[in-house]
């Protein structure tokens, strides 16, 4: 460094492009697991689940279980990868060591927290879209408010991407993601109206899938193709937006303070 030459400082967002590029080539070249898999499992609920209640459940006027179904199925795979996506990357670094690689490049927080949520919103996206071109052949589909289905599946897997990164912060070894995917994320995913609408719940239950965030994205997403919902798709927007909001301030505050990754 010559004295007296003032250096150019950083810009925040300086690397968020090639640590993105980095982490979505990590999920896509073993896509046959992290996409593949994921829009059979999608596509085995709908063959079951379709089979077996098809013909006996409308839970809309009007449009058929098979049909109702589709859109829940796509929204569960899109928040479950999104999740998987950013919290296994974080957790795969701490645990091989390789993490100290990234700490010690002049990345900001702002740089981590783009990269690996837009990571995120990519995979689920993409799973998403997946599943949706396979299942759409089973059952006839409408789409009624097509912006919606964008923002929505948008919403939703930015949030889960912020999830997934907070618990990969959190987390010291696999066994910890597991727990908190498989007993928070799955449980809230499946009693979010993925298989049902809560208008034929009980009323104790119908109040408690309205504490629950994950039912306001999914009903949105599924207003977007059917018109039809729950609720209003603007307190679903709004209950989205304010989860993401917190989970994202969370996660920026996690990463300036180098939560779990500096020691």
């Amino acid at each position: 460094m010559t004295p007296g030459v003032d250096v150019p400082a950083m810009h925040p967002l300086s690397g968020a492009r090639t640590l993105f590029y980095k982490e979505v080539l990590r999920f896509w070249k073993v896509s046959f697991q992290t996409v593949a898999a994921p829009v059979l499992t999608a596509v085995l609920y709908l063959v079951i689940f379709g089979h077996a209640l098809g013909d006996k459940v409308q839970p809309f006027e009007g449009i058929g279980y098979t049909s109702f179904l589709v859109p829940g199925l796509v929204m569960m795979s899109v928040l479950q990868n999104a999740f998987a996506n950013s919290s296994s990357s974080l957790i795969q670094s701490k645990i091989s060591g390789n993490l100290v690689f990234l700490l010690v490049t002049p990345l900001s927080h702002w740089a981590w927290f783009l990269a690996y949520v837009g990571a995120s919103v990519v995979r689920g996206v993409a799973v998403g879209v997946g599943v949706l071109a396979v299942t759409m052949w089973f059952a006839p589909l409408q789409l009624a408010q097509p912006l919606w289905i964008a923002v929505f599946v948008l919403l939703g897997a930015a949030l889960m991407g912020a999830l997934g990164l907070i618990a990969g912060l959190w987390a010291e070894k696999f066994d910890q993601i597991a727990t908190f995917q498989n007993f928070v994320i799955m449980p809230m995913t499946f009693l979010s109206g993925v298989f049902y609408s809560i208008a034929s719940l009980p009323t104790l239950w119908q109040v408690a899938s309205h504490l629950n965030p994950f039912f306001y994205i999914v009903d949105g997403f599924r207003f977007g193709f059917f018109g039809v919902s729950d609720v209003s798709p603007w307190l679903s927007l709004g209950v989205g937006a304010a989860g993401l909001i917190g989970a994202c301030g969370l996660c920026l505050h996690l990463l300036r303070i180098g939560y779990k990754i500096r020691y």
